[in-house]
């Protein structure tokens, strides 16, 4: 329990101080659109690679008939730069996750433990933590349909089911990796998230449009006489 006072800022939202965590996410974005300038990120350069540097357990011939997307940090790298992330996340259907956990630990995974939400997280015979989410999504069947590929060549999320989930989550990290992959997204990209966003969490819509606001501001390279 904190005994700081409320910030003017939050106690008009919330006196006292206990936010949702939609309003978190709120301040933040309006934070941010303050702060905001073009360019105001990484070098242009380093924004536009796609890159599978860090290592992750190859499941494809493990999981081999079964349909599955990564999702989670380590899906990111399919939509913007690749970003450090402690565990690989897969989404599966939820008839198919009993079969997916036994195919793996006929593969030499580990079972550590259940998981928050149907799935389980298990270790790979390296160590490697990964959670297996059992998915029931009204969704499900249109992203493991129309699922991308990442550098690596594995199997990832759509961008527009990744920022549904990631807009579900309402964490922080959350919150700055949707800026970022609708921020390098075209124009078409975009118009498939807003359908899709509008149509399975319409509450996040006004969100979703000052995040991609956010990114494509990021985007931007600024003139010469106004970099730091």
């Amino acid at each position: 329990m904190t005994n700081l006072p409320v910030p003017p800022a939050i106690a008009k939202i919330a006196p006292d101080g206990n936010l949702t965590p939609r309003q978190m996410r709120r301040i933040m974005i309006d934070i941010s659109l303050r702060k905001q300038k073009p360019g105001a990120g990484s070098a242009h350069e380093f924004l536009i690679r796609r890159t599978a540097l860090n290592p992750w357990p190859d499941l494809r011939d493990i999981l081999n008939g079964i349909d599955w997307v990564l999702i989670g940090g380590v899906a990111t790298r399919a939509y913007m730069p690749e970003r450090m992330t402690k565990d690989m996340d897969i989404l599966v259907r939820y008839d198919e996750g009993d079969e997916a956990i036994a195919r793996l630990k006929q593969a030499g995974y580990v079972v550590v433990s259940k998981l928050a939400v149907p799935g389980y997280l298990l270790s790979s015979p390296e160590g490697v933590q990964i959670d297996v989410l059992f998915g029931k999504y009204g969704w499900l069947e249109e992203a493991l349909a129309q699922h991308e590929y990442d550098p690596a060549g594995y199997p990832v999320i759509s961008l527009p089911y990744l920022v549904v989930l990631k807009l579900a989550a309402l964490r922080a990290q959350d919150t700055a990796d949707i800026s970022r992959m609708v921020g390098w997204a075209d124009d078409e990209t975009l118009e498939r998230v807003r359908k899709i966003v509008a149509r399975y969490s319409p509450e996040d819509k006004e969100d979703l449009e000052s995040l991609i606001f956010i990114g494509k501001k990021e985007t931007e390279i600024p003139p010469k006489d106004s970099e730091d």
